[in-house]
Order: structure tokens, then sequence, then C-alpha cells
């Protein structure tokens, strides 16, 4: 999942960031409020991380604007404001959730993990697909109870296409959200995850449940619970 980091304080930003990277994330970081909305109006995020005490833009003005803009991502909101009105501030500009400065990284990640879980229309951290379960907050995927091994690129090429299951996904798209702005865009790579993937997931090719669609990218095929 593809990230936007915006915090003006160097040390914070670049210990979030990487922790982020960590856990999965594809980070893009912006130090202030401008190049946050250019980031922005540049590159198609899945989640956004924005500092209310920003320079040159401050952070309500960003939220405002992104959602001006018709910019649907979650977006958490970092303040070390205390005050209940700063916090409803964030809320009402449109920022989803918030955390309170200092915080512990474990929250950010399941605040994250949950707004996440609720932009793709699931309530509880395991998505679940018939045989196929993925528990978000373990990272642990599962077919028939069994755990399948993946490597982290393989599991969130995996979780960004559940969470779009049955729309069309294109290589692009995929390689977008998956990786930093510096990488080396490189579709082969991606044919090389999707194919193992299958086999790890399906290697009786029963279940099948990435297609390929000719020469417009992939779609997650299995209904989660509750779909009709």
């Amino acid at each position: 999942m593809r990230l936007l980091l915006v915090e003006d304080e160097s040390k914070l930003r670049e210990q979030l960031a990487q922790q982020l990277q960590r856990h999965g994330y594809a980070v893009d970081s912006a130090a202030d409020g401008r190049e946050a909305l250019y980031l922005a109006s540049e590159f198609d995020y899945d989640l956004a991380v924005i500092d209310l005490g920003l320079p040159v833009v401050d952070g309500l003005t960003v939220i405002r604007t992104l959602r001006e803009q018709q910019r649907r991502f979650p977006i958490l909101v970092l303040t070390a404001r205390g005050r209940w009105q700063d916090k409803v501030e964030g809320l009402e500009a449109g920022g989803d959730d918030y955390v309170v400065k200092p915080f512990q990284l474990e929250e950010v990640l399941a605040r994250l993990n949950a707004l996440l879980r609720r932009s793709g229309g699931f309530a509880s951290p395991v998505l679940s697909f018939g045989a196929l379960t993925i528990d978000t907050a373990g990272q642990e995927v599962c077919v028939d109870g069994q755990p399948v091994e993946l490597t982290a690129y393989e599991y969130k090429a995996l979780l960004y296409l559940a969470h779009r299951h049955g729309q069309v996904i294109s290589k692009t798209e995929l390689t977008e959200h998956l990786y930093d702005q510096d990488f080396d865009r490189d579709s082969n790579v991606i044919e090389v995850f999707i194919g193992r993937l299958r086999k790890k997931l399906d290697p009786q090719q029963t279940l099948k449940p990435i297609s390929t669609v000719r020469g417009r990218g992939y779609r997650f095929e299995l209904a989660g619970a509750g779909d009709a």
C-alpha cells in the first residue's frame, strides 16, 4: 500500500517512514504542506499520515484541499495538540482518525490497518474469501486453514488485489502502490509475483483467485465474506 507521510520534524519523519516501510508500506515523504499537495496531485495514494503543525501550508488546509480535490484516501491526523477542539477540527476538515504525539508506533500501525480495512469494506482484521484468509494484523495468509509462506512483496501484492476484489488492476497501478518513487518500474517483476502467488495459493488450480484480463491487468476473483 502506498502512503503519503507529511511531517516537518525531520528526525520523526525519517524514523516513522523507516518503520512504516518495514511494515510493508511504500512511503513518500513531505516536509511541508505545499510539497504534500504536489505529491498528492502526482500520485495515487492508499493512505496519508498528516501532521497538523506544518510550515508553508498548515495541515488543516492540506486536508481540506485534498478533500476539495476529491482525494478520497483515508487520512490519519498527527497532532501535538491535546485540546479536543483541535482533534475535532482535524476530523471535520476531512481526517478519518487521529493520533496525539508522542505516540507508540503500534498505535499508528493499528489505526492505519483499521482505516485500510474500512476503505476496502472490511470490518474484521481477518479478510475472508472462502478457503482463503488474510490476517492483516499478523500478516498471515492461510488456505483451508493452512499457512502459506509469502515474501513481503507477494503479500503486499495479494493484499492490494484483495482490497480491490472484482476490480481490474493494471501492472502500472500495482507497481505504483507497492514501491517507493525511486523504484525501477519493471512490469516483468509484477508478472513474476503474480505467477508465484498463483502457485502458492492454488497449487491444484481449484481456487483460481487471480485472473489475467488480457491487455488490462489482473483481477482478484474470490468474493469476500458478506458479498452478494
